[in-house]
């Protein structure tokens, strides 16, 4: 298949603006856009930057926006995109740092606020901390997320307040809160309750969208909410006693 790479193109340190270059390619049947895009750099210009890992849609590395589609790379077979011209560019609501590569530092901090992992008991029961299979399905598709920033870079929060801890984040925390082994109490997770938190979302799903392991962040936050409210009357009835 012969077709057009229109790549966004943008080195912060020569380039005052974005612009875009093509990029002429024949791609072999099933070959991935990442593996084409190595070829494109390793035969037509060294220079062209972009982030990747695993190769196996594992790591969420190599997340961009390929024909308006936020999608990985690695697992996107440039065949199956049917057009002989594939426009690529890098996640929006980052700042790009060169090319097809961005600033994750934003993204990495709303998930450091929520502290993303296990608060277990202080005593750990001699069998070990034992979880029915019915209760993990409830947050196994949050415990599937990559962290490619796909849904960050797409929900129109993050595009209008930087200060928002954006989908990922939000649901991340669910997972653990809803986990019967974390112990970190209302008090301390709580403080998501806020606009820039649980109550900023606008509820437009387009993170359950994009996102490509189908975690749907939007149910999470809707979940936590529940939650929150919850957790605020319990909190009222026992002041009132």
């Amino acid at each position: 298949m012969k077709c057009t790479f229109r790549i966004l193109r943008f080195d912060p340190v020569e380039d005052e603006c974005p612009y875009f270059e093509d990029f002429s390619y024949e791609a072999s049947e099933k070959k991935s856009l990442l593996e084409a895009l190595m070829d494109v750099r390793n035969e037509q210009d060294t220079t062209l930057s972009f982030r990747y890992s695993c190769r196996e849609a594992v790591c969420g590395s190599c997340a961009m926006v390929i024909n308006g589609k936020f999608d990985l790379a690695c697992r996107t077979i440039v065949d199956s995109l049917g057009s002989s011209l594939i426009v690529i560019e890098p996640l929006p609501n980052l700042e790009i740092q060169k090319d097809l590569i961005v600033d994750m530092e934003p993204f990495w901090q709303a998930l450091h606020k929520v502290e993303p992992y296990l608060f277990p008991a202080e005593e750990i029961p001699e069998k070990g901390h034992r979880v029915e299979d019915r209760v993990m399905e409830k947050i196994d598709q949050f415990a599937n997320c990559i962290m490619c920033g796909c849904c960050y870079s797409a929900c129109p929060v993050v595009s209008r307040d930087e200060r928002y801890l954006g989908p990922a984040a939000l649901a991340k925390l669910y997972r653990f809160v809803r986990d019967p082994r974390d112990r970190r109490g209302f008090p301390r997770w709580s403080k998501v309750s806020t606009e820039t938190g649980v109550w900023g979302c606008d509820t437009v799903f387009r993170c359950n969208e994009v996102c490509p392991r189908t975690v749907r962040p939007a149910d999470g936050i809707e979940s936590l909410r529940r939650r929150v409210v919850l957790g605020k009357i319990k909190q009222l009835f026992k002041r009132e006693r």
